[in-house]
């Protein structure tokens, strides 16, 4: 019984809320006979200038220490890990080569890959199975073989 009261209560305040009406508009004042009429002076339009769309990185983007980007993304269900500039413009990779880790749903234990170059960007060889609901741990690899040391890594959850 309490809630119908207050149903039919907040019912009523709606409609009434609805029925006002807004408050009238100042009268303005009539103009004297034989002045002369006041157009408001027409307003100079600025041209706006055309800003560059700032281009999209596609994947997850992973904001570099350097002020440089990354774009890591699944491309033909393997990692991909794509370089940026400053102006998100592709560049040439920085890094001999990356290392990812992420989770095994299926049992114990992470999956692992090295991310090799190919082309502008380090690509994995092990596949990656959907659902993508993981924390994939990065870690860029500066030099070869036993000498290769770790300067950057990253903690990033693929989309």
């Amino acid at each position: 019984m309490k809630t119908l009261a207050a149903l039919v209560a907040f019912l009523v305040a709606v409609g009434l809320m609805q029925a006002q009406s807004p408050a009238p508009a100042p009268a303005a004042k009539p103009a004297a006979p034989g002045a002369a009429v006041k157009t408001p002076a027409k307003k100079e339009v600025k041209k706006e200038e055309k800003k560059e769309a700032e281009p999209k990185i596609p994947g997850t983007t992973i904001v570099r220490t350097n002020g440089k980007f990354l774009g890591l993304e699944i491309v033909g269900g393997q990692f991909k890990l794509s370089f940026y500039d400053a102006k998100k413009k592709p560049a040439a990779v920085d890094v001999t080569r990356a290392t990812a880790r992420w989770p095994n749903p299926r049992g114990p234990g992470d999956y692992r890959t090295v991310l090799n170059p190919s082309g502008k960007a380090l690509v994995g060889s092990k596949p990656v199975t959907p659902p993508y609901t993981f924390n994939v741990y990065l870690t860029l690899l500066q030099g070869d073989g036993d000498e290769a040391k770790a300067v950057e890594t990253y903690v990033v959850q693929p989309r």
